[in-house]
């Protein structure tokens, strides 16, 4: 059987409109040459006893564990989790706890990129959208959401664009065994943009960040910038996306994959 692999991730990459301004990762590239001093140094040597004078590239990066794409733990959304599980809950998993079962599960596309920007998505959607693509959710399904905001990546309107996940929405998933889901867009709930203007018209406060809040009362995990959702089926198809052992972390980065069984 035919086994097609499917980069659903974005690179990580300097100079581009990936996150807020503050956010921003920064890449120093060292190439070849630019290394071979100092190791000839160290060895005693003239640079030109390196093979054409050149010793190693490698990459001297600042980041978040929150740029890139990035599998968020527990522990990123609130301090505890579970509340709604165990009597006054427990400590939220950190991202070297998250279970690797979860990371590496069949998984299943929800298509809400006709949503307008900013909208909020309930439980009423995701049934829609289920029954319009013909899938009963199982335990441990890794649930995907292509949104606009998907082919906007380090465009100057990416972490505006696209719908995000309401708290309502969110633990209708959980509630049914979903652990791990995941977004193209700059996260999981609605931009804070349109969630600012919200609150600004007298919105409740209880409005931000409520997708991420759901993690309080059932723990899960999200991946956040995702990519080439499109180029997927509605279902039919793995992810595999464990993430990087950051030691105590809130998140780590991940090279998602999709697989699909031709």
């Amino acid at each position: 059987m035919a086994r097609r692999f499917i980069d659903i991730s974005v690179p990580l990459q300097a100079g581009i409109r990936s996150d807020p301004p503050e956010m921003l990762p920064k890449i120093d590239y060292v190439d070849h040459h630019m290394s071979a001093p100092r190791m000839a140094a160290y060895m005693g040597v003239p640079v030109s006893a390196l093979p054409n004078g050149e010793y190693a590239a490698v990459e001297r990066v600042e980041i978040s564990t929150h740029n890139g794409t990035h599998l968020d733990a527990p522990y990123h959304y609130f301090s505890r989790m579970n509340e709604r599980l165990v009597p006054g809950g427990e400590p939220s998993w950190r991202i070297d706890e998250v279970p690797l079962e979860w990371c590496f599960n069949p998984a299943v596309k929800l298509d809400f990129r006709h949503m307008e920007d900013g909208y909020v998505v309930q439980p009423g959607d995701v049934e829609a959208e289920l029954k319009r693509i013909g899938h009963d959710l199982k335990p441990l399904e890794i649930v995907v959401v292509n949104t606009a905001a998907g082919t906007r990546y380090g465009e100057e309107d990416y972490i505006d664009r696209g719908c995000g996940m309401g708290k309502a929405a969110t633990l209708w998933l959980l509630e049914r065994g979903i652990r791990l889901v995941g977004t193209d867009a700059w996260s999981w709930d609605a931009p804070f943009s349109h969630t600012r203007r919200k609150i600004a018209e007298g919105g409740d406060p209880s409005l931000i960040w409520e997708g991420h809040r759901a993690g309080r009362e059932i723990g899960y995990s999200h991946l956040e910038k995702l990519h080439n959702l499109e180029a997927l089926p509605s279902d039919g198809f793995q992810v595999v996306c464990f993430p990087v052992k950051v030691h105590r972390g809130s998140a780590g980065w991940t090279r998602a994959v999709a697989i699909i069984e031709d």
